[in-house]
């Protein structure tokens, strides 16, 4: 039987949870690379509670730093409205801060692995995420229009770099298949260990909605599927209804049935939560944000001659080989390039664009 701990905390005294959640929750650190990726949706401050607060995270890798690992790895790569800003949007949420030097921009680093051909045959994930031996996911308590909330599933879907995501959403077509596309990105990689800050979360039409609400509390699992089911619960969604939890059940990767998860503190219902409506279909309906992803889809690389002084890095980096050297200038091929920003991040020169 999976358990879920839940846990009072504030952003004061958040480690005290945090060691809680690894005592209920022993894993070996000693030795270990260990990879921990914050929810960093886009550019924001640590107020708009849009991502994982600096305080969760620092308080987990101070914990995981007494724990004699070999290395740590602090990454994420940012959604839809902040791809190819892995720096800023850490730097201005204070998680960079909060990382206490062990941030790497995981999305310089990526390799290509298979897939979904109804979706994409290949997809390309961190190279960070590949390399871990373990990973703690530290989701963000929030709703959001397309899978009512995102949690410890939705939150491995940072592992994938740049404009993939955009390219998958729209692959996907309805809410429908979307759930089910989230859950075979987290296949790729099923992280270890699961921290949900749930101190301050978020109702409304999420992962950006300004409808902020004070919970108090800490959530962990080492099943993402039961910790998923709790914050349905909590905000007073049937998990049965999600179908990216119903999926996930039907691949063996845990039960969302509350009956058959032990809790480890106190249930309880938020009063009033408000859910987004719809229960995705205004988004995927909804012009602007549409275009905006199709706008994603369409970015391709362009080189500045002035700026470029033909080191061939970028080449070296794309994880499709989609970049070749023309003339001593790196060239793209529109129909195999992904998007994946990894050329325009690991540009020394910085004289990659995306247009």
């Amino acid at each position: 039987m999976a358990k879920v701990m839940i846990r009072p905390a504030t952003y004061e005294n958040v480690r005290q949870a945090i060691d809680k959640a690894f005592e209920i929750f022993p894993i070996s650190l000693a030795g270990k690379k260990v990879l921990l990726k914050p929810n960093v949706l886009r550019i924001s401050e640590a107020k708009e509670s849009i991502v994982t607060n600096p305080a969760v995270l620092r308080a987990v890798v101070d914990k995981v730093e007494s724990m004699g690992p070999s290395a740590i790895v602090v990454g994420d790569n940012p959604g839809i409205f902040s791809y190819g800003s892995n720096e800023k949007s850490f730097a201005t949420t204070g998680l960079m801060e909060a990382a206490k030097g062990y941030y790497q921009n995981i999305g310089n680093d990526s390799q290509k692995v298979a897939f979904k051909p109804e979706f994409m045959s290949e997809v390309s994930l961190s190279q960070a995420v590949l390399d871990a031996d373990i990973i703690i996911s530290l989701p963000k308590f929030k709703t959001h229009g397309l899978t009512v909330m995102t949690g410890a599933i939705k939150n491995s879907y940072g592992f994938l770099p740049g404009a993939q995501k955009a390219m998958l959403h729209r692959e996907a077509g309805n809410p429908e298949r979307f759930h089910e596309l989230i859950v075979d990105i987290f296949r790729l990689r099923i992280p270890d260990f699961f921290i949900v800050d749930a101190i301050v979360g978020m109702e409304g039409n999420g992962p950006a909605s300004p409808d902020l609400r004070e919970i108090g509390l800490i959530l962990a699992s080492d099943n993402a599927v039961a910790v998923d089911a709790v914050i349905a619960t909590m905000m007073g969604c049937e998990p049965g209804r999600l179908r990216f939890l119903q999926k996930a059940k039907e691949a063996g990767l845990g039960d969302f049935d509350i009956n058959r998860i032990e809790i480890i503190g106190e249930l309880k219902k938020l009063p009033g939560f408000k859910l987004p409506p719809l229960g995705g279909e205004a988004n995927m309906s909804n012009e602007g944000l549409q275009t905006l992803i199709k706008g994603r889809t369409l970015l391709r690389p362009q080189t500045d001659p002035d700026l470029c002084n033909s080191c061939g890095k970028c080449v070296e980096q794309c994880p499709v080989s989609a970049l070749s050297m023309c003339d001593n200038f790196p060239q793209v091929k529109a129909d195999t390039c992904i998007v994946c920003f990894c050329c325009q991040e690991i540009c020394p020169q910085k004289a990659i664009t995306l247009k």
